[in-house]
């Protein structure tokens, strides 16, 4: 099936209404593709993509009959586009939790606003709910959020005011990049150094060096998993003594594990959430039930998947009978997450809260440094 013929079949099947007496129990099926990279340098990241939406998944919601299925994108946006289309023309689907990678959802969401089928996702890159889809929902903070959170943590609590940013290519670092230029600029702070690295690039030192050599006080990160822990690891080694604050990718579990604890010390991150880091009751049935489940600790990416299904699967025991009624379910209803309260500020962004979290040097387990609540304004 081509891909014209494929979105036809998806539409008329994602938009049809079920007619008589059986209507409404067919109203309370739900099916969620899950397409995620779980292969690939986004391989942590999609992973605990992946394990927040099944766990949220497995425990379904009262009345509802759930089913879904996970196929890995990698990290190629054709690959993603295939696995959407596969999906919509085999199934009538209620919502995709769909990549984190901001490539793979650039390319994603025409097929899904055509198609008529939400997207749940977990991507920073802030061009996606600036493209005027009203399929799109974004339960992580847009980088709007996050990166304004990093560069205020930097400068009110570290006092730091030459920063060196070393970014990724791709479109989420891109996207870092310019937010936090402008929030650095904004809070009067100069940058003294930027520099963008391919996600394969295994040796750190000439971009460190070339950022040191601009007389930097912090090191402000904005790079993916693999590539976060190399810097650390290979700016330790170089006996390098500045803070350095990362992205979100630093805390998560899977990234610390990469390092020992004592080459984590003076390092922060910036993060929606941070399960591991919080001791309240709900938090820590969750963390069990992940751990139990996947054999591994739960980080923000997780979190904001598990709550982003939740708040669906609550939408449609709610009456969202079919896409376009959770769709417009998601944009106006207001959700206690266990990371946050979630509600769309008009584009798709759900996610308004930022954590700063940093490490002691003792233990890959970090304490939130900083809390930064309705960052954006629009909650």
């Amino acid at each position: 099936m081509n891909r014209i013929a494929a979105i036809a079949t998806a539409a008329a099947i994602v938009s049809g209404l079920a007619a008589g007496p059986a209507a409404a129990e067919e109203a309370k099926k739900a099916t969620f593709p899950v397409l995620v990279p779980i292969t690939g340098f986004l391989a942590l990241e999609g992973t605990a993509q992946r394990n927040g939406a099944v766990l949220a998944l497995d425990e379904g919601a009262e009345g509802v009959s759930v089913a879904y299925e996970v196929q890995d994108t990698g990290t190629s946006p054709e690959v993603a586009v295939n696995a959407l289309l596969r999906a919509l023309s085999r199934d009538e689907v209620s919502a995709v939790a769909a990549s984190i990678f901001g490539t793979q959802m650039l390319a994603m969401m025409p097929v899904a606003a055509e198609a008529g089928v939400p997207l749940l996702t977990v991507s920073g890159t802030a061009k996606l709910t600036e493209l005027d889809n009203p399929w799109v929902f974004r339960f992580f903070p847009t980088d709007a959020v996050v990166k304004v959170a990093q560069a205020r943590y930097i400068v009110e609590e570290l006092s730091r005011k030459r920063p060196a940013i070393l970014y990724q290519t791709t479109a989420y670092g891109q996207s870092g990049r310019g937010h936090l230029v402008a929030a650095f600029e904004k809070l009067g702070a100069e940058v003294v150094y930027e520099e963008g690295l391919a996600p394969d690039v295994r040796d750190m030192l000439p971009a460190l060096s070339k950022a040191l050599a601009a007389n930097p006080d912090v090191l402000v990160l904005h790079l993916h998993s693999g590539p976060t822990a190399l810097f650390v690891r290979q700016a330790k080694a170089n006996g390098t003594d500045l803070p350095i604050v990362a992205g979100s990718a630093m805390h998560q579990p899977t990234t610390a594990a990469l390092l020992e604890p004592a080459e984590l010390a003076g390092v922060c991150a910036e993060s929606g959430s941070s399960p591991v880091s919080v001791g309240s009751p709900e938090m820590d049935a969750f963390a069990q039930a992940y751990r139990a489940r996947f054999d591994a600790e739960p980080d923000a990416f997780a979190l904001g998947q598990y709550d982003a299904m939740r708040m669906a699967l609550s939408a449609i025991a709610d009456g969202a009978a079919t896409p376009k009624a959770l769709r417009d379910k998601l944009a106006s209803m207001v959700y206690e997450g266990l990371a946050m309260t979630y509600k769309s500020d008009g584009t798709g962004n759900m996610a308004h809260d930022a954590v700063i979290v940093c490490y002691d040097g003792e233990s890959r387990i970090p304490r939130i440094a900083a809390r930064y609540e309705n960052v954006d304004g629009a909650r």
